[in-house]
């Protein structure tokens, strides 16, 4: 199953269609995606014996696509959590809990985006499959872990360097949360849909060469080792998300280090999920 956000209301994807949850099922459930979460196993029920033909719904406009958990209480993002990513950044591969950040709400976005690059900003990209919780977790094992989970989307970790990285400590979380800098979608799929929702591929490309290409199997933290960590210092929501960590190849982990620039393109991918395109406009002298 796919659920998406379209214009603020949470929509089953039927094909490259839309089918309105709040209309079809007269209100039980939606219209926001918020409500969807908070009733998630009712939800599924309800959706998986839905009949719907191949014409019901409207044709779904990517440009109205919004974050398929627009407004969640917590956003965890992790650090180091591949080898080669922790090695290009100078660190060895955590062994403990990898380092844990936030991205503010205000910088999610849809899938398909214009952003703003801050003036003498150094950006990056970050490819990063995103877990979106479906069931309140605390204190829960690895093996137990999956059941907590929505489903998956894709997200882009978009990081401004030179505020990241200045002061007498790291601005991972400012750093990384300028408008539209966490891009998530086109929307979230059920892990039942996934051929092996613990080996998927990932990558991106800007103005089409290919920077990172990876495999969620190479996880240090794999996505129920992360819920199970996480949930024993504090309570998952459903509707939270996670950022999971990303492959190497970001740019500034090159020999000469490589950011965007105005007028290039972003296109970011996950197998079995979608994809994410970015162009990106400087910053308006005004």
């Amino acid at each position: 199953m796919r659920i998406a956000n379209l214009g603020g209301r949470a929509v089953l994807v039927n094909g490259q269609r839309a089918i309105d949850i709040a209309t079809a099922s007269e209100g039980r459930f939606g219209p926001g995606l918020s409500r969807i979460y908070e009733n998630w196993d009712a939800f599924r029920a309800w959706a998986d014996a839905a009949e719907h033909s191949d014409t019901d719904g409207v044709e779904i406009d990517r440009r109205a696509l919004g974050a398929p958990s627009p407004t969640p209480r917590q956003t965890f993002a992790i650090g180091l959590n591949y080898s080669a990513h922790a090695a290009e950044s100078g660190f060895e591969s955590p062994t403990q809990i990898p380092p844990v950040f936030t991205k503010f709400v205000s910088s999610f976005s849809g899938p398909d985006t214009e952003v703003v690059i801050p003036t003498g900003g150094a950006v990056d990209w970050e490819v990063e499959l995103v877990a979106v919780i479906g069931r309140t977790a605390a204190k829960v094992g690895e093996a137990d872990a999956w059941d907590c989970v929505a489903g998956l989307t894709a997200g882009q970790d978009i990081s401004e360097r030179s505020s990241q990285l200045a002061g007498p400590a790291p601005q991972f979380s400012l750093g990384k949360s300028f408008p539209g800098f966490a891009p998530m979608g086109p929307w979230l799929v059920t892990t039942d849909e996934l051929g092996n929702r613990d080996d998927l591929e990932l990558g991106c490309t800007l103005d089409g060469e290919q920077m990172q290409k990876g495999r969620t199997r190479e996880l240090i933290f794999s996505v129920p080792k992360l819920i199970s960590k996480l949930s024993h210092t504090t309570t998952l929501y459903p509707g939270d998300i996670i950022f999971t960590g990303t492959p190497a190849g970001v740019g500034v982990g090159r020999d000469p280090k490589r950011f965007i620039q105005p007028g290039e393109r972003l296109d970011s991918w996950i197998e079995g999920i979608g994809g994410l395109h970015q162009t990106f406009v400087a910053e308006s002298e005004e």
